[in-house]
């Protein structure tokens, strides 16, 4: 039988991007027949404290020689003495969301020790897989050889996305002047550019919209304070939810319920919320920043520079004030919404992936 060994810093169960493809393709493993186990790090990485990296040590001790250990890039930096102990030992292969170097709002001497720190842990792995191509390709500064790497992108839902009804034409004459509702599902952290948004919907006061943003707000609680403190600023208190984290059921009736699909980041490795937008029949405004442009179809959405938020301001409002435009992007949605790959899928070709990593 094959089987895998998982190595996550924190909980596998934590409800973000990089967490949720962990899971899910261990749960299409499992459906393959392979066997599974999951090895949770300290939550300190990628800064690990030093109690950190000794009980990584024996968490990868205690792993029997020449099993087929998976690595989460966030556990990279800080692991590359443990790597280096173990190389021989186990086959290791790196699984790469985005480099943790190129993470919004890191101090330029932390950014420069992650990216060192990535590299040497990279370079003594027998394989990386990456979930996107623009990873993939953003790894060339990272000396990962091509003959390495396999991209493996995130998949969608489809118990719940193919089986809805959602015709998402035309608004009828009577709707077009409600309230829009507008939808951002991200974590509340810099990355994802939540300032920049409401920067921009301040702009929009006259026009009738209303923001749910889903995610949790415990990852970082000063920038989420922050957050609060500009809402409470430009006077969008009443018009902007911010709903934490949702059970998947709670997520799906905040899609179903959506009009736009707003996720200004200023760097996806992929975008997987983004990829459930598109097959929601949701139009999507997002940014040109890191994998965007290969995650969200050209026809289903609308796509400005990360960090102008004037531009953003812009797109918002061509979709407020134009429900034929609307109604276009969710068509085309729609439409590219049978070309993304389901999460069977993507479990089959990260089996394929790790096909051949001998010692």
């Amino acid at each position: 039988m094959n089987a895998i060994d998982l190595v996550v810093p924190g909980n596998i169960d934590t409800p973000t991007g990089g967490y949720i493809y962990d899971r899910e393709i261990l749960a299409g493993l499992r459906a393959l027949r392979w066997r599974t186990a999951v090895h949770s790090l300290d939550a300190s990485f990628p800064q690990p404290t030093p109690a950190a990296v000794r009980a990584a040590r024996a968490t990868f001790a205690a792993i029997a020689s020449d099993s087929l250990v998976v690595i989460d890039g966030l556990a990279l930096p800080g692991l590359e003495r443990v790597l280096a102990d173990e190389q021989h030992r186990l086959r290791l292969v790196a699984l790469v969301h985005h480099p943790v170097a190129l993470e919004t709002g890191l101090d330029a001497a932390i950014a420069r020790r992650f990216e060192d720190a990535e590299r040497r842990s990279l370079a003594l792995v027998r394989r990386v897989i990456t979930t996107s191509q623009w990873t993939a390709r953003a790894l060339a500064r990272y000396d990962v050889g091509v003959s390495t790497l396999r991209v493996v992108e995130p998949g969608v839902d489809t118990r719940t996305v193919h089986g809805s009804t959602d015709p998402r034409g035309p608004a009828p004459a009577a709707a077009q002047h409600q309230s829009l509702n507008l939808l951002c599902v991200a974590t509340l952290t810099p990355r994802k550019g939540h300032a920049l948004l409401f920067e921009a919907l301040g702009d929009l006061r006259e026009r009738r919209w209303h923001l749910n943003c889903a995610g949790s707000l415990l990852r970082d609680t000063a920038h989420v304070a922050a957050l609060e403190h500009q809402l409470d600023r430009l006077r969008l208190t009443g018009r902007v939810s911010l709903l934490g984290d949702l059970d998947n059921e709670a997520l799906e009736r905040q899609y179903e319920r959506a009009d736009v699909f707003v996720l200004p980041s200023y760097l996806e490795g992929y975008g997987m919320a983004l990829a459930e937008a598109v097959a929601h029949g949701l139009p999507v405004i997002s940014t040109t920043a890191g994998a965007i442009p290969e995650t969200v179809p050209a026809a289903a959405g609308l796509l400005v520079p990360p960090g102008d938020s004037r531009a953003l301001a812009t797109a918002l409002a061509s979709l407020m004030d134009d429900p034929a435009k609307r109604a276009t992007l969710a068509a085309n949605a729609r439409a590219a919404r049978a070309s993304l790959p389901t999460w069977k899928s993507a479990a089959r070709k990260f089996a394929a992936a790790l096909d051949g990593v001998t010692q």
